[in-house]
C-alpha cells in the first residue's frame, strides 16, 4: 500500500510540471506573435499631451498693432523733505542731568530748550575762565572762546563772569523748527506713521514678463508717539548725535514707479496725483528727483514730487495719474494670454490644433496686454483661459521673438 501511494503522487508531480511547462510554452508562442496595430494619422493629434496641444473649436483672432496711451496709476506716500532736516549733537562729553523730549516726533520750536548736560570738561573750562579773569585779563578772549566752541552760549559766559558761579547744567536747545526724532530711531526716511508697504502700481496699470508691480517693503522708522531710548543719567560722547529735526514746512510726495514704467519718466515730467481720501481733488507737480531702487529682490523707481502745498500731512496716501505712451507694439485682448509665473503664454493654431507658445510682454490693464513678440496675422486662441487644466503647467519648447 505505501508504495502504491508514492507512485500515485509521483505521477500527479509529474503532470503538474508537464501542465505548467505547456502553459510557459503557450505564452511564449502568444508574446512571439503579437503585433501593435499603428495608430491611424487621422487621430494621432488626439493621442497628444494636452499641456503640449488642445483640440478645440473656439474662436481665433489676430493682434492689434499700433500705439496706445493708458493712464497709469501710481501709489505713493508724503513724507519728510531730507534736505531740510537738521541734527542735534553734544559738543561735550558727559551725563544727560535733564531730559525735556520725551517721545519721536515732537514739535519743536526754534531756541526751545532739548535738554541739559553736566560735563567735567566745561566745568573746568568755567573754572580757567575765573581765574584768567581775575589774574591774566590778556587771556580771557581765548577762555571764552573755548566754552563757545564748547557749546556755551555767550550770554551764560558773562553770567559766570558776573556771578563767579559755575553753571554745572548746560542747557541745549533746539536749532529749528520741526518734529524731533531720535537719531537711534531714524532707520529710514521718517514718516508720522510707520508705513512698511511700498508703494506699488493700481489696477489701471501692471507690469508683466519681469515688470511686476513693486512689491518691496519699505524699513519704517519709529512710529510717532513712540517714547525715545535716550534716559536721565545716560552719559554722551562728545560729537555724538542725538536728534534730528525735520521741517514740516516742505514736504515730498514720494512714488513707486514699476519697470515697465520707469523708462517713460524722466526729472521734469508733469504728474497729476490726488489724496486716497479726497479724490475729487487733483495736485499737479513735477518729477524732481528719480532714484532706481533694488530692495527685498524687488527693483522699482522711486519718483519725487516736491510739495509746495501746506495743506499736506507726513504720512498721506497719495494716487498718481500719469499718461504713458506705448508704440509699436501688438496688443491682445487679456483673456487671449495665459501667464505662469512670470511666463506669458498664447495658444496658436497649427494644423487644426492649438499649441502653447512662449512670447515676451510689456505692461497690461483690465482690458490688453502689451506684445513685445512679432505676432503678425498669426491665428490665436480668443481665450486661453479654456485651454488650460487649472492644475497642469503648459509644456512649451516653441517661443515668439
Amino acid at each position: 500500500m505505501r508504495n502504491n501511494y508514492i507512485v500515485k503522487i509521483s505521477i500527479c508531480a509529474v503532470a503538474v510540471l508537464l501542465l505548467a511547462a505547456c502553459k510557459e510554452k503557450a505564452a511564449t508562442a502568444a508574446k512571439a506573435g503579437h503585433h501593435e496595430t499603428p495608430v491611424d494619422s487621422s487621430v494621432a493629434h488626439l493621442t497628444q499631451s494636452v499641456n503640449r496641444q488642445v483640440v478645440s473649436a473656439i474662436p481665433v483672432l489676430t493682434a492689434v498693432p499700433g500705439t496706445r496711451i493708458y493712464s497709469a496709476e501710481i501709489n505713493g506716500v508724503v513724507i519728510y523733505d531730507t534736505r531740510q532736516q537738521t541734527s542735534i549733537a553734544s559738543r561735550v562729553a558727559g551725563r544727560i542731568e535733564k531730559l525735556l523730549i520725551k517721545y519721536n516726533y515732537q514739535p519743536v520750536r526754534k531756541g526751545q530748550l532739548i535738554m541739559e548736560i553736566y560735563s567735567p570738561d566745561l566745568a573746568a573750562a568755567q573754572r580757567e575762565l575765573l581765574f584768567v579773569a581775575k589774574h591774566n585779563a590778556a587771556m580771557l578772549g581765548s577762555a571764552k572762546e573755548k566754552l563757545l566752541l564748547a557749546g556755551m552760549q555767550l550770554a551764560q559766559i558773562n553770567e559766570v563772569l558776573r556771578t563767579g558761579k559755575i553753571l554745572y547744567r548746560i542747557p541745549v536747545y533746539s536749532n529749528n523748527n520741526g518734529y524731533i526724532l531720535e537719531k537711534s530711531a531714524a532707520t529710514a526716511v521718517p514718516a508720522p506713521a510707520a508705513i512698511s508697504a511700498a508703494p506699488a502700481a493700481g489696477d489701471g496699470m501692471s507690469g508683466m514678463a519681469g515688470g511686476g508691480a513693486a512689491t518691496a517693503s519699505k524699513p519704517a522708522a519709529a512710529p510717532a508717539g513712540s517714547p525715545v531710548l535716550l534716559r536721565e543719567g545716560q552719559y554722551v560722547a562728545a560729537g555724538q548725535s542725538l536728534f534730528t529735526i525735520y521741517q514740516n514746512d516742505q514736504l515730498v510726495a514720494e512714488f513707486a514707479f514699476p519697470p515697465a514704467f520707469s523708462a517713460a519718466i524722466s526729472t521734469g515730467t508733469s504728474i497729476l496725483f490726488h489724496l486716497n481720501e479726497n479724490d475729487g481733488q487733483m495736485q499737479s507737480g513735477k518729477i524732481g528727483l528719480i532714484e532706481p531702487v533694488f530692495r527685498n529682490g524687488e527693483n522699482f523707481t522711486l519718483a519725487r514730487v516736491y510739495l509746495v502745498n501746506a495743506g499736506f500731512q507726513p504720512g498721506q496716501l497719495l494716487t498718481a495719474n500719469m499718461p504713458v505712451v506705448y508704440r509699436n507694439s501688438w496688443w491682445l485682448p487679456k483673456e487671449a494670454v495665459w501667464m505662469q509665473g512670470r511666463q506669458a503664454f498664447i495658444f496658436l493654431k497649427e494644423n487644426g490644433v492649438f499649441k502653447p507658445v512662449q512670447i515676451r510682454t510689456g505692461i497690461s490693464n483690465k482690458e490688453a496686454v502689451q506684445v513685445l513678440s512679432d505676432l503678425r496675422n498669426l491665428p490665436i486662441a480668443s481665450n486661453a483661459y479654456y485651454m488650460v487644466d487649472s492644475e497642469s503647467f503648459i509644456k512649451v519648447t516653441d517661443s515668439i521673438q
